[in-house]
């Protein structure tokens, strides 16, 4: 508080003081002061210098106002402490989560983590992907040499639209990313650059494809590419021996695509069956790549739920269908619940593990899709920041306790 002092209360008594002073200093000196006239019969009473100055110290004292101790909450060095959370107030409500009007009506956006908190830490906690990180998965099947006329069949493109998606991805500010990494982020929204694609190339190709098509871009932007290799039992030494160069080169990550493949998983096939194309998988991936693979992409398309756990059991993180439904998030897969009509090739997959029935877009128009999905992860990290106060509110009420402090 700012006390106003009132000059005209003070003035009065320092004044009658520094006279008093005066006087008192003139006679101590013998200076020529003028003096009353000693005959003047109505003289004051002689006051000595001694009461003087005691009187005027006395109303400069009472004039003056009286000082207020600060209080410890008035204290300028001291910062004013947080207030303490109640922990009975109720937590507040989760935001919905984020939908975009650029997925089909029918794609649903699916969570997959049951742990509120567990998902809130993973979104929050330093060091993790930024929130609205999106991947777009790109499925290749075969990249022949030249223009669209050298394209034969509906799943070929040619070099020349390979070529433009790869630097459209980079023009849009993508970068490719490998199994490993795709993995960790879904499952635990480690760190991947915001705008991330996974490009997968399925089935069994010579060491030329890869050197050809994918390799100057590993050299140019430091790019892998994910080969769904099939381990049939007729591979030839020579296709094995490129491809493990190529591995070994750094470039390729090699994920399963089964072993039989020509003959589907679903909920029809048998354990004997599903086991063979799975754990078949694994064992010749790891005998000549020296790699355990994480990642199924399902012959065909094709999925069931046997499969699925079976495919958990023998140590998969995640799986792919050819569903083009659009790019994925942490915690965030678009599925179809519902049938639909429009699109009866495409298996319904909204009710199978969302980790594993995972969309990937088509190399033949994966080109005009790109800023949908730049689009699409721009508005999911808008809608997560507006909401970030309400859910780092309810992480510190609820999970804290159990899972510590954001960091």
């Amino acid at each position: 508080m700012i006390h106003r002092i009132n000059n005209s209360a003070v003035f009065n008594p320092i004044r009658r003081f520094a006279i008093a002073i005066f006087f008192f200093s003139a006679l101590l000196s013998g200076c020529n002061v003028p003096q009353p006239d000693v005959e003047t019969a109505d003289m004051e009473p002689t006051v000595s210098s001694e009461n003087l100055m005691a009187t005027a110290q006395s109303e400069i004292a009472a004039s003056m106002p009286t000082a207020v101790p600060p209080t410890p909450t008035q204290s300028a060095s001291e910062t004013p402490a947080e207030p303490t959370p109640d922990p009975n107030l109720p937590p507040p409500v989760l935001p919905e989560i984020f939908t975009s009007e650029l997925l089909n009506p029918r794609d649903v956006p699916h969570t997959y983590e049951p742990d509120v908190c567990r998902f809130l830490k993973n979104r929050w906690d330093s060091g993790k992907a930024a929130p609205g990180t999106v991947v777009m998965v790109i499925m290749y099947h075969s990249i022949v040499s030249g223009d669209e006329s050298a394209v034969r069949y509906d799943n070929q493109v040619s070099s020349e639209k390979h070529n433009q998606t790869m630097e459209n991805l980079k023009a849009q500010g993508f970068e490719a990313i490998d199994m490993n990494q795709f993995a960790n982020f879904m499952l635990n929204n480690d760190y991947i650059p915001e705008r991330s694609a996974l490009i997968i190339s399925d089935d069994r190709h010579h060491e030329g494809y890869w050197r050809d098509h994918f390799k100057p871009y590993f050299e140019k932007y430091g790019w892998r590419v994910v080969n769904a290799w099939i381990s049939a039992p007729d591979t030839t030494a020579d296709l094995w021996a490129g491809n493990q160069k190529v591995d070994q080169e750094g470039y390729v990550d090699h994920q399963a695509h089964g072993v039989v493949h020509n003959i589907n998983m679903n909920d029809s096939s048998t354990d004997e069956f599903i086991y063979g194309e799975l754990q078949g998988s694994v064992d010749k991936i790891t005998e000549y790549f020296g790699e355990r693979p994480i990642g199924i992409i399902w012959p065909g398309g094709n999925f069931g739920f046997r499969p699925i756990e079976i495919a958990k059991e023998t140590g998969y993180k995640v799986g792919f269908t050819v569903n083009p439904r659009g790019p994925v998030m942490y915690n965030w897969i678009p599925l179809l619940d519902e049938d639909d009509p429009t699109r009866p090739s495409f298996l319904k997959d909204g009710n199978q593990d969302p980790l594993f029935v995972i969309p990937r877009y088509w190399n033949t128009d994966a080109s005009q899709h790109i800023d949908t999905v730049r689009q699409i992860g721009k508005a999911a990290q808008d809608y997560i920041y507006a909401n970030r106060e309400t859910e780092i509110t309810y992480y510190n009420r609820i999970c804290e306790p159990k899972l510590g402090p954001l960091r």
